[in-house]
């Protein structure tokens, strides 16, 4: 077919920037962030940048660069209590304390009966 030119697939330019480094780091990513995506259920990005100029003797320098905004891990929560001085407990300083003593138990052998 005369006229229609082929553009060749953009991974396979991808696969010859930084000896094919830059498309193995965006693969990491990407897995990275579907990882990511699916434990929070929250949206994040993967960004591919390319940047090319005109170099000598009609050549291209191509750099390329890939960045992921993970979603972020919900924040742990501790329950702490408030003193009148402002200071934070893991115990409630208004709740009484018990003077709670260990008794002896004592123990008995048990019987077993042969159930028929």
């Amino acid at each position: 077919m005369k006229g229609i030119t082929m553009v060749r697939p953009i991974t396979d330019t991808l696969r010859h920037l930084e000896a094919g480094c830059l498309i193995d780091e965006a693969s990491e990513l990407l897995a990275e962030l579907v990882k990511a995506v699916d434990a929070t259920g929250k949206t994040g990005s993967l960004t591919l940048t390319l940047k090319l100029r005109k170099a000598t003797a009609g050549a291209l320098a191509v750099t390329g660069n890939v960045s992921v905004k993970k979603p972020a891990e919900p924040a742990i929560e501790s329950l702490l209590f408030a003193t009148p001085e402002g200071n934070l407990m893991t115990e409630d300083p208004r709740q009484t304390k018990l003077d709670l003593k260990p008794i002896a138990v004592e123990t008995k052998e048990l019987k077993q009966i042969n159930a028929a």
